[in-house]
C-alpha cells in the first residue's frame, strides 16, 4: 500500500481543528484564540515531538510506522471507522478489531478524560491496562508499561509478588481463584489460539499454584463490588469498583469510588497529595 500524503495532512488537520481542549481533558486556557487543538497538544496525545506530528500535516517526514499511526489514532480520539481510514491513508492495513484490539473507543476516552478527581483506568478482557487516570497511577502504580504478558493482571497474580502487596492478604485465596476462572471464561470464548490460551498454558507450564486452582476448572467466580487495596503510604482502602463495558471492544472502564465519610473516603482525598508516584 502507497500513502497517500496530501489525504493523510488533511484527514489529520481536519480532526485536529474540530476538537477541543475539553474534548480530550485539557485545559482550555484563557489566551486560545482559535478553535480546535494546537500542533503541539496533538503531539502531547499522540506521545511524539511536535515537529514530527507537524511534518506530517505538512505533507514532509518518511512515511509513519503502524504504530505511530495507533498513537495517533488513540490521541486523536478516533472511532474504529477514523482509526482505519487513517491506517490506509499511511499506507497500512488496519489492524484487527474487537477483543483482540487496543483502539480505545471515543466514548470511553471522553469519560475517563473527566475523571481527574477519581482512580479510574480502562482494561482489556484480560486484564491489560490501556489507560489511567492520575489518581489510578497514585493508587496502583503505572501499570500501563508492563510488555508481554506481564500485561494482564491475571498473569502478574500468579507471576508478580509486587501485584499481590497492592490487595489485603485476607482476599488472595478469593482473587486467585478469581484469576484463574476469569482466565478460562476468556479462553472459552476465544478459544484455542487466543491470547488467554497463550496465557494459561505459560502458566500451566510453570506455576504449581495456578496448575492447581486451574485443575478446579471454577467459572463464574466474579469479583467482588468492594476491593480492598494496600496503599504503601495510606495503608488499607475499601472502594466501590463500578465497571463500565465497551461491548464492542471488550474493554471496561473502572471507576473507584469510596462511600463519603469513610476513612477510605478521607485516603482518596490525601492520593492527590500522594501524587503518582508508582508505589512499586
Amino acid at each position: 500500500m502507497v500513502i497517500d500524503r496530501t489525504g493523510l495532512a488533511e484527514f489529520l488537520r481536519r480532526r485536529r481543528e474540530s476538537l477541543q481542549p475539553e474534548d480530550v481533558g485539557l485545559p482550555r486556557g484563557h489566551r486560545r484564540r482559535t478553535d480546535g487543538l494546537r500542533r503541539e497538544e496533538v503531539a502531547t496525545l499522540c506521545h511524539m515531538s511536535t515537529d514530527y506530528y507537524a511534518r506530517l500535516e505538512r505533507e514532509r517526514g518518511p512515511r509513519p510506522s503502524e504504530q505511530m499511526i495507533a498513537s495517533i489514532a488513540q490521541g486523536l480520539h478516533l472511532s474504529l471507522d477514523e482509526r482505519d481510514h487513517l491506517f490506509r491513508l499511511a499506507g497500512h492495513n488496519p489492524p484487527a478489531r474487537g477483543a483482540v484490539s487496543d483502539h480505545i473507543s471515543p466514548g470511553l476516552l471522553r469519560i475517563l478524560d473527566r475523571l481527574h478527581d477519581t482512580p479510574a483506568e480502562i482494561v482489556t478482557e484480560l486484564g491489560e491496562t490501556l489507560r489511567q487516570t492520575a489518581l489510578g497511577v497514585a493508587l496502583t502504580g503505572d501499570t500501563t508499561g508492563y510488555t508481554g504478558p506481564a500485561r494482564s493482571i491475571g498473569y502478574r497474580w500468579f507471576t508478580d509478588l509486587e501485584t499481590r502487596r497492592l490487595y489485603a492478604p485476607e482476599d488472595h485465596a478469593f482473587l486467585t481463584r478469581m484469576f484463574a476462572s476469569g482466565l478460562r471464561r476468556i479462553l472459552t470464548l476465544r478459544g484455542p489460539g487466543s491470547r488467554a490460551a497463550h496465557l494459561a498454558d505459560l502458566l500451566l507450564a510453570d506455576n504449581e499454584e495456578f496448575r492447581a486452582v486451574w485443575s478446579d476448572h471454577e467459572i463464574g467466580v466474579r469479583p467482588d463490588d468492594v476491593k480492598r487495596f494496600v496503599h504503601p503510604e495510606l495503608g488499607p482502602l475499601e472502594l466501590n469498583c463500578q465497571q463500565l463495558l465497551d461491548p464492542v471492544q471488550g474493554h471496561s472502564l473502572l471507576v473507584y469510588t469510596a462511600v463519603p465519610g469513610s476513612e477510605s473516603h478521607e485516603k482518596l482525598h490525601l492520593l492527590s497529595v500522594v501524587g503518582s508516584q508508582p508505589p512499586r
